[in-house]
């Protein structure tokens, strides 16, 4: 008797403690993270709050229109489409962990807006007024992003479409080049991205758990398992995704990124050279290129956008 009751406890265990590393790592709730003015503080963030703010309280001012898909799951997926000039490339932006399109694309939304070109503002699962509950690091949501590529092609026949992202959905676009896209996608780039998802998770968990990070890794992946239908985290990552892509890449990082480590993006770089095209900013912390050195990074991403119109 003492045997299963034994048992029985470790189980209760077991489920209790990665349900709740499961809740701390890929829940999303409802909060401040949907609050666009919720700004990142920190010492590589102060300098920059202000000229955040104004960045995206221009962006939230402008007037949009409320775009919706069904993910393959059945949730109802948000956007914000910013109608630009008619035959202008289309730009599907993916906004990071527990993010805004609003707040992470606050400048470079802006600039793609000057072009002329239409932006759209999704909002990924989870996040902002798109269902769902939980985050899978880029797993499920290049599937939700290839969706999103589909209406936009639908929607806009024969107009270019290019995919953006930040952080976590810099690996979100990276890992969608592998998969069938319209034709209409001729490029992609990747603001600090990740490659592999546990390596992110694991690097970020040590900051908080320390020597303890390591052993949580197995009730991760159980809770993902068991609480967000059969999520697996090993048959995913950016770089073997771009070793088979025929879409043009181009990857920013910042040099001083302290949330997802510069060395990081290399084996995106390294696994595809001829489509592949890396730039670091000296200094920037985690994306924050475009805030560090503007007129650089517009013109890196301006000479990529026509090159891949040629």
């Amino acid at each position: 008797m003492v045997v299963p009751v034994i048992l029985l406890v470790l189980l209760l265990l077991l489920l209790i403690v990665s349900y709740g590393v499961y809740r701390f790592v890929l829940y999303a709730p409802l909060g401040q993270q949907n609050d666009p003015f919720h700004l990142p503080n920190g010492p590589q963030y102060l300098p920059k709050y202000d000229e955040i703010y104004r960045l995206t309280k221009e962006l939230v001012d402008l007037p949009c229109e409320r775009a919706y898909i069904t993910s393959q799951d059945g949730l109802q997926l948000a956007g914000d489409w910013h109608a630009g000039e008619s035959g202008h490339p289309v730009h599907i932006c993916c906004h990071g962990y527990r993010g805004m399109g609003v707040r992470d694309f606050c400048g470079g939304a802006q600039t793609l807006l000057g072009r002329g070109d239409t932006v759209l503002l999704i909002h990924q699962r989870g996040q902002g007024d798109s269902q769902g509950h939980t985050m899978t690091f880029g797993i499920r949501e290049r599937e939700d992003v290839r969706l999103w590529a589909e209406y936009c092609a639908k929607r806009c026949p024969d107009t270019p479409l290019f995919l953006h992202g930040i952080s976590m959905g810099a690996a979100t676009v990276l890992m969608t080049s592998a998969l069938p896209l319209p034709k209409a996608v001729k490029g992609i780039l990747a603001d600090c991205p990740y490659d592999v998802p546990k390596d992110i998770i694991t690097l970020t968990a040590k900051k908080s758990a320390g020597p303890l990070a390591g052993l949580l890794w197995p009730f991760l992946c159980v809770g993902a398992f068991l609480f967000a239908r059969g999520l697996r985290f090993d048959h995913v990552c950016c770089h073997e995704a771009v070793k088979r892509t025929p879409v043009p890449i181009l990857i920013i990082h910042g040099e001083d990124d302290r949330f997802v480590p510069a060395y990081m993006s290399e084996p995106m770089a390294a696994a595809n050279p001829a489509r592949v095209t890396r730039f670091t900013f000296p200094d920037a912390g985690h994306g924050m290129s475009y805030l560090m050195d503007t007129p650089r990074y517009q013109k890196i991403t301006k000479d990529f956008i026509e090159s891949c119109l040629k």
